[in-house]
């Protein structure tokens, strides 16, 4: 893509995160409707109110694009497209109906299934996360650095601590440091890997590309490195929208812990 329509793509994500993220805000702590669209899984109005805002702006200023949504049903056109957005409107939504902050919009341009343009916006903390592909990534347009960290011991990582503990493992981890509040928005926990307040995030279990595809370019314009936990890389807009698990951060810290857990045999994306 030429770096001047990369540079309006990123604008264009970015001016639609604002707006998104002041919509959000307009239901924050406020009587919602809510219902569950499959068993645990909660959606509410203030989720299709902001998904409709960015089909709108979105796909209004690029018909060509393919659209792929938390909230949309997907069809396969998607897969005929070159570029295509990938859209979360409301990252953390259990978050976001219990009134905490740690919620976000989580906005991508995929070429060629890789992700060349990001944004994520947490707006109870007005930061807006923003990344194009060989132009770095920044915070509020100041520029990110992920963990540069080369030891697993005392690393800050935001998981299940559960999954670390010793008889789960012939190897015991090192002694590892974990939130005492978990980010219940993947894109934001990964956000904050993005700018080396936390060293790594891990999520073994299927994540969808709407979860991951804007931060994983964020976090490697950063100088981090972002992968499934057996090291493979990350490839979106496939005809199922999901990868396998997730290991990000600094990248030592990411080679280490792939290096630990590339044993594991987890379900493909997709299999039940």
């Amino acid at each position: 893509m030429p770096d001047a329509d990369l540079q309006a793509d990123l604008n264009l994500l970015r001016d639609a995160a604002l707006e998104a993220g002041s919509i959000a805000m307009t239901y924050f702590r406020t009587e919602l409707k809510v219902w569950d669209k499959e068993p645990d899984h909660p959606v509410s109005e203030a989720d299709l109110a902001v998904n409709d805002h960015l089909e709108k702006k979105l796909r209004g200023a690029r018909p060509d694009y393919g659209w792929l949504s938390e909230e949309t049903a997907d069809t396969p056109d998607r897969l005929m497209r070159d570029r295509v957005f990938v859209v979360d409107p409301i990252d953390g939504t259990r978050a976001f109906l219990q009134g905490q902050p740690h919620f976000c919009i989580a906005l991508a341009v995929l070429e060629y299934g890789q992700t060349v343009a990001a944004a994520i916006y947490a707006p109870v903390f007005n930061e807006m996360f923003l990344a194009a592909a060989g132009q770095g990534a920044t915070l509020n347009g100041e520029p990110i650095l992920a963990s540069l960290k080369t030891s697993l011991d005392k690393a800050r990582i935001i998981a299940d601590r559960r999954v670390f503990e010793p008889e789960h493992w012939p190897d015991p981890w090192p002694d590892l440091v974990f939130p005492d509040v978990t980010p219940n928005a993947t894109a934001y926990r990964m956000a904050l890997v993005a700018d080396g307040r936390w060293d790594a995030v891990v999520v073994l279990r299927n994540k969808f590309d709407w979860d991951v595809a804007a931060a994983a370019l964020i976090i490697a314009e950063a100088g981090g490195a972002v992968s499934c936990h057996i090291g493979d890389e990350f490839l979106f807009n496939q005809k199922v929208a999901l990868q396998r698990s997730l290991i990000a951060g600094g990248p030592v810290i990411h080679e280490q812990i792939v290096a630990r857990m590339n044993h594991l045999v987890l379900p493909e994306p997709g299999d039940s």
